[in-house]
């Protein structure tokens, strides 16, 4: 007779109230797996934008702990202090490019259509490429498809009013959240039993770094990359240099994808201009990676999460196919904290396998 036939045996009426306690507990968890599952495929844009606000809050959050323990300030005045000094930053800066931007966005606009039917015309000359441009679509379809990968942010408003709307929501709602992130992070932890609630901390403040370090080291790599991409792009004669500069140091924020994706319309227009320009445009490109992933992308793994090539590749197809591009463009920050909660809640806790999991130096 086996252990459980021996308890059913000596005890039913008991065993029986834990079968249904564990019944009861299985369907619990069963109905909000799928309840999870139903929230995320229903409200995953609300969800991205939620995600968005937490990033935005975190970075604000670090950048006036920083400043509060340089100038020896209570917090909430270094984040007022942040937040004016970037404000400034953002309208001086907008207010003195405004015009060159605006002039060069239009001008981009029309310039790549106008590319692409040149590098048409050309390769048809060469009967290999002939069949892959044959099944190349229309430059106006590029150019719309192009724009469809603008990050389809707009919850309340569609097009450029609802990319700014939800920046702005972005902005105000990581305010918030930087200005009293205990608020909202006790009444999570109040969720967990009692006897987790310590573990529970732990967790959040080793998501809170790995996600705050990934972000101030993305942060400075997006300005170096943007600033390098301007100036070079500048001095080999590129046109457009400073729009196409702005979008490279914006899509340097997705990893791998962003340079690509960052370096086709800049290719495109150089090779309007002449063969040589454009592969000096591509060894540009190619120089600043290089120079991203082997000195810049180590420091930020140095105090961040280190996520291997292929699963940030793997995350941002799942992702992207899921929810687009702003999936794609949330992608690596997500798999970060998954990864810090597969290592602390699973591999550490339920497997208890802490070897090889030493916090990265701070």
């Amino acid at each position: 007779m086996t252990d459980q036939q021996q308890e059913i045996s000596a005890d039913p009426p008991q065993v029986k109230r834990r079968v249904a306690r564990r019944m009861t507990m299985i369907s619990g968890i069963a109905v909000l797996f799928v309840a999870g599952v139903a929230a995320v495929v229903l409200a995953a844009d609300a969800l991205l934008l939620v995600f968005a606000c937490i990033l935005c809050s975190i970075l604000l959050y670090k950048l006036s702990e920083i400043l509060a323990q340089k100038l020896h300030m209570k917090r909430k005045l270094a984040l007022g202090i942040v937040v004016l000094l970037l404000a400034a930053i953002i309208g001086i800066g907008g207010w003195a490019m405004a015009p060159q931007i605006a002039e060069q966005s239009s001008k981009l606009a029309k310039e790549i259509p106008a590319a692409v039917e040149r590098l048409q015309s050309e390769v048809q000359q060469h009967p290999l490429l002939k069949r892959v441009v044959a099944e190349l679509p229309p430059p106006e379809q590029i150019v719309k498809q192009m724009g469809s990968m603008v990050p389809n942010a707009g919850l309340f408003f569609g097009g450029v009013i609802g990319a700014l709307g939800n920046v702005i929501i972005i902005l105000f709602v990581g305010i918030y959240f930087a200005t009293s992130p205990q608020l909202y992070t006790n009444g999570l932890i109040r969720l967990v039993p009692q006897s987790n609630r310590p573990r529970a901390r732990e967790v959040q403040k080793e998501l809170g770094h790995t996600l705050s370090s990934w972000l101030m080291g993305k942060a400075a790599s997006m300005l170096i990359v943007g600033v390098v991409t301007s100036v070079g792009l500048s001095m080999l004669g590129v046109p457009l240099a400073l729009i196409l500069g702005i979008i490279a140091g914006l899509l340097d924020f997705i990893p791998y994808l962003g340079p690509i994706m960052a370096g086709i319309p800049a290719v495109l227009l150089a090779l309007s201009i002449s063969p040589d320009l454009a592969l000096y445009t591509v060894l540009l490109f190619v120089g600043i990676q290089l120079v991203e992933g082997y000195v810049l992308q180590p420091l930020i793994e140095a105090k961040a999460v280190d996520l291997p090539p292929a699963l940030v590749i793997v995350m941002q197809l799942v992702f992207g196919t899921l929810f687009g591009f702003a999936g794609v463009a949330l992608a690596t920050p997500l798999a970060a904290g998954l990864a810090v909660l597969v290592k602390m809640l699973y591999i550490e806790d339920v497997l208890g396998d802490r070897s090889g999991l030493q916090k990265k130096p701070g």
